[in-house]
């Protein structure tokens, strides 16, 4: 059972954060081995982009977009921060010269292992949920006993749901740092 777990829940959690570090790796090499490191500077612009884009799923929960399907939103919004925090992270690349740039891309990191952490916890919480309500009718409790026997399961559910208290604020921080560091990089760019 706990091997199942692991490789279940807590490996592709991982291998999402790998799959990213080695995406972006990748595109970083390809790009010094091709002498276009200059392209590298830009994609910081599309990333960002691709970032705010993503927020129609937030949009759509604040019912600022009234059309689409949420859980369509919520992939998009998953493939499109996935993408352009890959874009951003070869911007970023391994230069260490810019102290607001690396904060920027530190929130934007912790900002992913919040989304990403909150999404596996969501999905574990309530397929654990279903999973315990099954077997309990399963074992001829009826509703009401099934209720008092998960009550605090479902409190601990109802916690997770709630892990967005966490991860908005860390998107707001990222957000912040991001914006000042192009605002930063406006102001001092040379614009011979």
């Amino acid at each position: 059972m706990r091997i199942r777990l692991i490789f279940k829940e807590i490996v592709p959690f991982y291998f999402r954060l790998v799959v990213l570090a080695a995406v972006t790796l990748f595109i970083d090499l390809i790009l010094h081995l091709t002498d276009l490191v200059w392209i590298g500077r830009y994609l910081g612009i599309p990333g960002v982009i691709l970032i705010l884009l993503s927020f129609g799923h937030s949009l759509r929960k604040r019912g600022l977009i009234k059309s689409d399907n949420p859980i369509r939103l919520l992939r998009l919004h998953e493939w499109l921060a996935w993408i352009g925090s890959t874009l951003v992270l070869v911007h970023a690349g391994i230069h260490f010269n810019a102290v607001l740039a690396w904060l920027a891309v530190a929130a934007m990191g912790v900002n992913i292992i919040s989304g990403l952490t909150g999404k596996y916890l969501m999905s574990r919480s309530q397929r654990w949920m279903k999973q315990a309500k099954a077997d309990l009718r399963e074992a001829g409790f009826a509703e009401p006993e099934i209720e008092q026997r998960l009550f605090w399961d479902s409190l601990a559910a109802g916690l997770v749901r709630k892990w967005r208290t966490i991860h908005l604020p860390i998107a707001r921080a990222f957000a912040v740092l991001a914006t000042a560091h192009i605002l930063s990089t406006f102001l001092f760019w040379g614009w011979k």
